[in-house]
């Protein structure tokens, strides 16, 4: 070799100490950058838990407060009445039925002339000309 080539030519010891620094660096940012993430995701998912623990003792307290509810006579009466229509012997109970649907006035026209028949019987169809 020429001495213009080996001016031209890095010495291996750069090179080896270029590789070394490269891999020491991604070696760092490996131990430091994935401990960091797993960190940041198990605290992510320790806040989602204790917001669940928190809502979930809440609604826990409130099914506590309905079961002690629900074991007085008041209530239970109560219940009886709303949900199964249940009466105490003598009374009577009464339903009130909804009014009965309007009665749809359809135009006395060729395609709705079988269908006016069938909405509202008793209505007389006038022939259309």
């Amino acid at each position: 070799m020429t001495a213009a080539a080996m001016s031209m030519r890095p010495p291996r010891r750069r090179v080896l100490w270029l590789l070394l620094a490269s891999v020491t660096v991604i070696g760092v940012l490996f131990i430091g950058v994935y401990p960091s993430r797993t960190y940041l995701a198990q605290r992510s998912a320790l806040q989602k838990a204790q917001h669940q623990l928190a809502v979930l003792d809440a609604e826990n307290a409130k099914l506590d407060q309905e079961s002690g509810d629900l074991n007085t006579d008041a209530r239970i009466e109560q219940l009886a009445r709303e949900r199964y229509n249940l009466v105490h012997p003598g009374e009577e109970a009464y339903a009130i039925l909804p009014a009965p649907p309007a009665k749809v006035d359809v135009p006395p026209v060729w395609p709705f002339t079988g269908l006016a028949a069938r909405v509202n019987p008793g209505q007389q169809v006038l022939p259309s000309h």
